[in-house]
C-alpha cells in the first residue's frame, strides 16, 4: 500500500472481535484536568479493519489511519504487538 505523507499511528487493545473483518480497539490517553492539574485517563474506541481476522480480544495492536472504508472505519491493523493470554 502506497503511503500518502505521514500516517497517524496509535497503540490500543482489542475490546471486541464479533464483526467480520472489523475489530473495536480502545486507545487510552492521559489528559490534564484544567483546574486541578491532575492527569486523568481517557479512552477512545475505534472501529478498525482487520483483513485476516487475526486479532482476538485482549491483543495489543498498532493501528494506522487509512482512507474511509465505511461510515465508521478509518483505521486498519498494521501489526499485533502482543497476544492476549
Amino acid at each position: 500500500m502506497k503511503a500518502r505523507g505521514i500516517q497517524k499511528t496509535m497503540v490500543g487493545r482489542v475490546v471486541s472481535d464479533r464483526m467480520e473483518k472489523t475489530r473495536v480497539v480502545a486507545v487510552q490517553r492521559l489528559v490534564k484536568h484544567p483546574l486541578y492539574r491532575k492527569y486523568i485517563r481517557r479512552r477512545s474506541r475505534y472501529k478498525v479493519h482487520d483483513e485476516t481476522n487475526a486479532c482476538r480480544v485482549g491483543d495489543r495492536v498498532l493501528i494506522v489511519e487509512t482512507r474511509p472504508l465505511s461510515r465508521e472505519k478509518r483505521w486498519r491493523v498494521k501489526e499485533i504487538l502482543e497476544r492476549a493470554q
